[in-house]
């Protein structure tokens, strides 16, 4: 009875066993993180500097590490608890460095031009720090699809399946970058370079609902390459085609009697309220379609 308590995967002791190593994960993703950016002291912005910018791109790092974590957790188990948290620490591993690498990618592909530590920690520019959050979270939901299924019974396809999807991801957000620039009458990188915290908002719900269809195609058991690649395929593509038709939403139907571009970059003070109800739609309209398909 007791050998049971202490080896069933699914008992009490299990789930103290994962709360504290998910605890000890997030700490080692801090200093991860703090030694790939030694030019941000990480306890004076969020506590001294009172760095909200920050504060939100941090966070954002953290909580895309817990969802990443999460695939391992509600997946297969192999009914043996030291298996389990051998590889739900290999898994959580490559989590922080696959995060910290889409990081790096963010600020070389997405935010091209712009400089890290200039537009967080100097101009505390809150439009880039919701961004970082938001390809933190988006990253962590592709993770989470790729690692929810069976990947316990094949480590090497599991963790080559894992980036491989990663990397598709990081490819379709550089992409919805061009896609969602080109339905809109402003310059998206312009504007968050502008401190435009309301576009910011705007277009992490675009990064984060691509991602969530991401995760849809992908999660589950391993079936092949071919059938992840449909559905990759298919999710991405509706994702990018119904970027405009969403926006449309956005401005006639949620925000009636209103211009959206002009409630975003068009006045002195962005609107805030009419940023987060366009990546409201974007959000919610993944949703259903998660839902749905």
């Amino acid at each position: 009875m007791m050998d049971s308590f202490f080896s069933n995967p699914d008992g009490i002791f299990s789930t103290i066993v994962y709360t504290f190593l998910s605890l000890f994960f997030l700490v080692i993703s801090r200093y991860i993180y703090q030694a790939l950016h030694k030019e941000i002291k990480i306890n004076y912005e969020l506590v001294e500097a009172d760095n909200f910018a920050f504060s939100f791109a941090h966070v954002g790092y953290l909580t895309g590490i817990i969802i990443a974590l999460g695939g391992v957790l509600t997946g297969n188990s192999t009914d043996n608890l030291i298996n389990d948290l051998i590889d739900f620490s290999l898994y959580a591993i490559l989590s922080i460095i696959l995060l910290n690498l889409s990081i790096l990618l963010n600020d070389l592909l997405i935010l091209r031009k712009m400089n890290l530590k200039h537009e967080l920690i100097e101009d505390q520019n809150i439009g880039v720090g919701v961004l970082e959050a938001s390809i933190s979270i988006a990253t962590g939901l592709i993770i989470y699809g790729a690692v929810s299924g069976d990947s316990h019974n094949d480590m090497i396809n599991g963790f080559l399946s894992t980036v491989i999807f990663w990397g598709v991801g990081m490819l379709m957000f550089v992409i919805s970058t061009f896609a969602y620039n080109a339905i809109l009458k402003f310059s998206l990188l312009e504007e968050i370079k502008k401190n435009n915290f309301a576009v910011g908002i705007a277009y992490s719900g675009v990064i984060i609902s691509i991602a969530n269809l991401i995760r849809h195609g992908i999660q589950g058991d391993f079936i092949s390459w071919e059938a992840s690649a449909q559905n990759i395929l298919y999710n991405s593509v509706l994702a990018l085609v119904l970027l405009p038709f969403i926006r449309l939403i956005a401005d006639k139907l949620l925000l009636p009697g209103q211009n959206l571009t002009d409630e975003l970059v068009h006045q002195e003070k962005p609107n805030m309220g009419a940023g987060l109800v366009e990546a409201f739609a974007y959000v919610g309209c993944s949703i259903l379609l998660d839902w749905t398909l």
